[in-house]
């Protein structure tokens, strides 16, 4: 089941990529799989997929202990997608191999102190809230170029793009009046960051879920976060 899954988004990321003109290599999918157990991680790398996606540190070690990312010297990505509280920054940084959500100057001190620990760089993308909505994290967009400066200069940081979560919608209207120009945003953010910056290049952008990836993929996500799509409803 999770192959035939797998399969059906790898088949609309390429759709997607054909309408937009794009390399479907350039888009990877990240499975998310909060709140499923272990097994289901080592099911969908069998299915294929290389990178997983967690909200909360706990989770992600426990599942990186059953399954290690390539920062314990695994075969497998994981990314923390999820706010981080700071007093988990130790395991985030020793464990994670991307994370998708700094979103300020005090966690990103944190996470530079911890990786320095760790012994490695902790590679990471700035979150913007593009569609300004409170319950979400990020930065707003027009703070985002200050933030990016500001953590540039972290030794241990690598920043490698930019992250966001668009609105909830239900219907395809509304994913072409209120999403689609969200994704278009954070785009356009990283499009004025100047291209030679002598330590920060956006290379990601990290955007779209099981409701909206297409749309993301379309407007330029390289990395989508998609869990329902491929393993159910979560109970």
């Amino acid at each position: 089941m999770i192959a035939e899954r797998v399969a059906e988004v790898r088949e609309r990321i390429d759709a997607a990529c054909a309408r937009a003109g794009r390399d479907p290599a350039g888009v990877t999918l990240v499975a998310v799989t909060k709140t499923f157990p272990p097994d289901v991680v080592q099911a969908a790398a069998e299915a294929g997929l290389r990178d997983f996606g967690e909200n909360r540190v706990q989770e992600l070690v426990a599942k990186s202990e059953a399954v290690p990312g390539e920062a314990m010297g695994g075969q497998v990505r994981w990314h923390l997608i999820g706010p981080l509280q700071r007093n988990k920054a130790r395991e985030a940084a020793a464990r994670a191999d991307l994370f998708h959500a700094l979103d300020d100057v005090r966690t990103a001190e944190a996470l530079d102190r911890r990786a320095e620990a760790a012994g490695r760089v902790l590679s990471c993308l700035v979150q913007v809230n593009v569609s300004g909505e409170g319950s979400k994290s990020g930065v707003p967009p027009a703070e985002a170029h200050a933030l990016l400066e500001r953590v540039a200069a972290f030794p241990r940081l690598r920043i490698e793009g930019l992250m966001t979560m668009a609105a909830f919608v239900t219907t395809a209207d509304e994913l072409e009046r209120v999403v689609r120009p969200q994704f278009r945003h954070l785009r356009e953010v990283a499009e004025a960051w100047p291209k030679d910056h002598p330590a920060v290049q956006l290379h990601h952008l990290s955007m779209g879920m099981s409701g909206d990836y297409e749309v993301a993929v379309e407007e330029g996500a390289t990395l989508v976060r998609v869990g329902t799509a491929l393993f159910g409803e979560r109970t």
